[in-house]
């Protein structure tokens, strides 16, 4: 399959929730991993792993976390929040439904690629400056590849027992899971609401100092 130009990757990058069993050669995700290791990170310390996870058992004892936070905080977050901007409420009720799908099959996806920082104790908002931009670059080359992926970091409300599951030394935290493999369906484009509605200028609330339209 030919590779997408970055700009089409960007604005067809959605987030993959349905994917297919079907293994994935190795040399795909070797290239998505050089697209990670490529990011800027603070002060060039390189202070990331990335665990590539095939495992059913590792994966199968992490879905029952996902699931817990699934039942216990996101279900309840999409139930009773507002329709997002550029989304219809039948939409929204369908990326409920699509979350829950991969929730559901989590588990089945052929690769995870776990995204990891030494980070020791100094887990902040800040901590994921260095390791984010490198999961944003690997979500890029798996649509530039015509694989599916998607960034979750559900994981999370559960860091103790899900860090122990994967075997994490001391000072290394899990910040995100990619579930990685062959999409069902079709890449984007991506649902947005307008610029003028997210672009200020100078001062939140003042208009850009440039035309939106």
């Amino acid at each position: 399959m030919p590779e997408a130009g970055l700009f089409e990757t960007m604005h067809t990058m959605r987030a993959m929730r349905r994917l297919k069993p079907d293994p994935v050669p190795d040399d795909l995700i070797r290239e998505i991993l050089r697209a990670g290791i490529a990011a800027p990170n603070s002060s060039n310390r390189q202070e990331w792993g990335f665990l590539v996870v095939t495992d059913p058992e590792v994966k199968r004892q992490i879905q029952v976390y996902y699931q817990r936070a699934f039942d216990e905080i996101v279900k309840p977050n999409y139930l009773n929040s507002p329709t997002p901007a550029g989304m219809t409420a039948r939409q929204y009720a369908r990326q409920l439904d699509l979350v829950e799908h991969l929730t559901l099959h989590f588990h089945e996806a052929p690769v995870w690629i776990v995204a990891c920082r030494k980070d020791g104790d100094r887990q902040n908002r800040t901590a994921g400056a260095a390791i984010y931009p490198a999961v944003q670059n690997m979500l890029l080359a798996a649509r530039a590849l015509g694989l599916g992926a998607t960034l979750t970091t559900r994981h999370t409300n559960y860091q103790a027992e899900s860090d122990a599951i994967f075997g994490l030394p001391a000072g290394v935290h899990s910040f995100a899971i990619l579930p990685v493999g062959y999409p069902v369906g079709r890449f984007g484009p991506t649902r947005r609401g307008p610029l003028s509605e997210v672009v200020h200028g100078n001062r939140w609330g003042e208009p850009a100092p440039f035309s939106l339209d």
